[in-house]
């Protein structure tokens, strides 16, 4: 069983064009988990009409009150029930083959996060770069070290074992990117992480995206790192 685990805010322009993109990549044993971040547009409608007539099982939930892209991506990690997690931003576009190359890696490498590139475009779906890993100068794979000096997965890109979202879960309180705690935990536990070079999906950058586009001062960025590191710390020998 596959899991999809989107988070949504204020995407009613582009939340169908995504799940059109996956939803015939799946089959009706699998599950779509959307958390919807009180959302003052369209968005719940648009997902409701999308997802109508699919097979796939989609379960659609609205936060009480805005919480942030890291609470609502915990959320819907918290209720996937499939072996293998997939994350999803609202307004990229994966290509037809991302699953099937996912699930490969997944079964044939026993991998527990397996992270891939993207082609960069922006919101006209004018290619901005070829790979998102070279335009954002991601060194992968990655220490973890080197990860907290500059984190290199990109959430958008991964997907997660169930055994390693139990580690994983629930996020502390302190960090700044479930992305980068997804993989400090896998390197925590010794959790095999694989990297496909290969592009299998579009990454769309148009200046609105919820995540991926923070540019932050020196001593946020240091104190985001601090709190990472000390919540890394803190995993037990479990």
């Amino acid at each position: 069983m596959l899991s999809v685990c989107m988070a949504t805010y204020n995407g009613a322009q582009t939340v169908a064009r995504q799940l059109n993109s996956i939803l015939p990549q799946l089959g009706a044993q699998d599950e779509v988990v959307i958390v919807d971040d009180r959302s003052t547009d369209d968005t719940v409608a648009v997902i409701k009409q999308t997802v109508a007539t699919s097979d796939v099982h989609v379960r659609l939930s609205v936060n009480q009150v805005n919480q942030g892209p890291i609470k609502s991506f915990a959320r819907a990690l918290q209720q996937a029930q499939g072996d293998l997690v997939f994350l999803s931003d609202q307004d990229d576009i994966w290509f037809e083959d991302k699953v099937a190359q996912v699930v490969a890696a997944f079964q044939c490498q026993h991998a527990d996060l397996i992270v891939h590139d993207g082609v960069v475009v922006d919101a006209k779906q004018q290619q901005i770069a070829a790979s998102w890993n070279q335009y954002n100068h991601n060194q992968l794979p990655q220490s973890v070290t080197n990860n907290l000096l500059k984190n290199g997965y990109t959430g958008a890109m991964m997907a997660v074992s169930q055994r390693l979202l139990q580690y994983a879960l629930p996020f502390p309180e302190q960090i700044e990117m479930h992305d980068q705690w997804l993989f400090l935990v896998a390197q925590r536990y010794h959790l095999k992480t694989v990297v496909l070079p290969q592009p299998l999906m579009k990454y769309v950058r148009h200046g609105d995206n919820v995540t991926g586009m923070q540019r932050r001062g020196l001593a946020t960025m240091l104190r985001g790192r601090w709190r990472m590191w000390r919540a890394y710390r803190q995993l037990s020998d479990k």
